[in-house]
């Protein structure tokens, strides 16, 4: 299992990001986001217990959630030009 970064390391360059890294940050944050849904689903699948199985489906309903946040925000940060069209 891989560590886990450091908190300094986690938080990064402090936001300070220039436009032209946003599409980086933003691609970033879905592939971490894509690792917690697949292994959310696949426990979800593995579970007997209907307790746990609803809370790993809880999980994977808030990181489809997150997905779609994620999505949203990088619309309103980086709208489409007139060359985007």
């Amino acid at each position: 299992m891989m560590a886990a970064p450091s908190r300094a390391a986690a938080a990064g360059n402090g936001g300070d990001a220039a436009p032209s890294d946003l599409s980086a940050l933003f691609h970033r944050l879905n592939n971490q986001l894509g690792i917690i849904l697949a292994n959310a689903e696949l426990l979800e699948s593995r579970l007997t217990d209907a307790t746990q199985r609803a809370r790993a489906g809880q999980v994977v309903s808030s990181v489809l959630e997150a997905i779609a946040t994620v999505q949203q925000v990088r619309r309103v940060a980086d709208p489409p030009t007139a060359s985007d069209k």
